[in-house]
């Protein structure tokens, strides 16, 4: 961890990165790249989401729109009509949880934030919708940002970069720069692991994370059963817990402050050994 205490706060609610925090991923697609994280319907959805709270995240990262590599698109409206119903469905039951979305469209994050979103997660980092960046300032929200070469279709057919650190270091902090000259103010940051990076370049990118804590933002890592841990262990994305395990401990070495994760329970393990074993940081 680093020794900044970082706080996200909207309105009322607050997030504060004094321990490491758990964001479960909710999935209303059903296209996703892991089966088991899908839900089809908004009650699914709801019931799926209070089983993540009730194992220990933090957050619930909602998405109607799949980002695996080669996924197809899907337009705002029927994106909004996937997450509808679990958000609404989970703030009607729990009106404490802390949700975040994962969207790159400004009409599913303004309609998400009147609805009692906390945050949005952009997997273009605000480089794709450009009254994006208006509708975050507007609410003052929470904007968590990733680096992406290329997109979900396209990203994994050749990546290529002169220095994977580097390169991915200032396009953050350009975008952040970019980003606080239209009004907003709180961010996370996200490298993309799996985003337009071969297996070399996410394991390098780990290697480095703690160079990541220069953007003086807290650091969103998103490794859960992803290829750079199923492929490297001849495995597939059911397969995948214990090396994602791995790789999570390994991360909140380098300084990871937020874990978006498939598995909570075993996510919430992690973090709390990883206390005991660093008790000052």
């Amino acid at each position: 961890m680093s020794s900044s205490i970082y706080q996200l706060q909207n309105g009322s609610r607050s997030l504060t990165f004094n321990a490491p925090r758990i964001m479960g991923v909710l999935n209303c697609t059903p296209d996703s790249f892991f089966a088991g994280s899908r839900s089809e319907s908004g009650r699914e959805a709801v019931k799926q989401g209070r089983k993540l709270i009730a194992a220990g995240a933090d957050v619930l990262d909602i998405g109607g729109q799949s980002s695996r590599p080669g996924a197809t698109e899907v337009g705002a409206a029927e994106e909004w009509q996937r997450i509808e119903g679990a958000i609404k469905g989970l703030l009607d039951g729990v009106p404490e949880a802390i949700i975040s979305v994962d969207t790159f469209h400004h009409e599913v994050a303004l309609r998400a934030l009147e609805a009692g979103a906390f945050m949005i997660n952009d997997i273009y980092g605000g480089s794709r919708d450009t009254v994006m960046a208006q509708v975050i300032s507007e609410y003052n929200a929470p904007y968590a940002i990733m680096h992406m070469q290329g997109n979900p279709a396209t990203m994994q057919a050749r990546p290529a970069y002169g220095d994977i650190r580097g390169d991915v270091f200032h396009w953050l902090q350009d975008q952040m720069s970019y980003l606080k000259q239209q009004g907003i103010e709180q961010f996370m940051v996200d490298v993309g692991f799996g985003f337009g990076k071969t297996t070399a370049h996410n394991f390098q990118l780990l290697r480095e994370l703690d160079q990541f804590q220069a953007l003086n933002a807290p650091l969103l890592v998103g490794v859960s059963r992803k290829s750079m841990v199923y492929k490297t262990l001849n495995g597939q994305p059911e397969t995948a817990l214990n090396g994602t395990t791995a790789l999570h401990a390994w991360a909140l070495e380098r300084g990871a402050h937020m874990l978006r994760v498939h598995d909570v329970k075993q996510a919430c393990e992690v973090v709390k050994l990883h206390g005991v074993l660093f008790p000052d940081l």
